[in-house]
């Protein structure tokens, strides 16, 4: 079983999906990624997951972020449960989901933990860079749908301090003060971050959002 860590590059596969063939990197191009794995077809949390990416792919795209969900199902049930996603959920499913009967790319990501089911994927996420660098993961046991909210406040967080010398405090959302790495010293702030800063601890200065006007 493959072991994944912050920082690796993403492993490569080709698979089928419900929108052709998929060679994972060259699909994912100069775009960021996130690949998330559902237990199976036609169960309740899933249907849920998956509408609601559907609803939020603006969202999603503005970001540059490609979506593709995976489960071990076959590509015929894949295309039976779409029916009934976009039928429940009010909505249209318009990214690919990767048919993974042969536990493949499941193995390749660890996306099967036994001793909670040794037959089907856990709820895995995995956030990918432009790079093509794995830059979070989130596992999820199979009864608890994720939260998609979060996963866009995350990936608003990864972007900025990919490019800008800053971090995001606790509960940070988009628009709200980051803090000041400590690798920048004090008296290079106001060259760095024009909008000012604010020193509540040596260790630890705040600043206005850099990619904001």
């Amino acid at each position: 079983m493959a072991t994944i860590r912050l920082g690796d590059e993403a492993p490569n596969f080709t698979a089928q999906s419900t929108e052709g063939t998929i060679n994972f990197h060259d699909w994912l191009g100069d775009s960021w990624g996130v690949l998330f794995s559902h237990p199976a077809d036609y169960t309740p949390v899933c249907t849920t997951e998956l509408g609601t990416v559907a609803k939020y792919k603006a969202d999603f795209d503005k970001r540059n972020v490609k979506v593709v969900a995976l489960s071990v199902d076959g590509l015929d049930s894949h295309i039976g449960w779409v029916k009934d996603i976009n039928e429940t959920q009010g909505t249209t499913v318009n990214f690919p989901i990767i048919a993974d009967e042969d536990r493949k790319v499941s193995e390749l990501y660890d996306m099967i933990h036994p001793n909670a089911d040794s037959n089907f994927t856990v709820r895995s996420v995995f956030i990918i860079g432009a790079d093509k660098k794995v830059k979070l993961m989130i596992t999820y046991p199979a009864s608890t749908g994720r939260n998609f909210d979060e996963l866009l406040r995350v990936i608003d967080s990864l972007q900025l301090t990919a490019y800008h010398k800053v971090a995001t405090p606790a509960n940070w959302n988009n628009g709200d003060d980051c803090v000041v790495v400590p690798a920048v010293a004090t008296e290079d702030i106001p060259s760095i971050f024009p909008k000012g800063f604010k020193e509540v601890k040596p260790y630890l200065r705040l600043t206005p959002q850099p990619n904001l006007d």
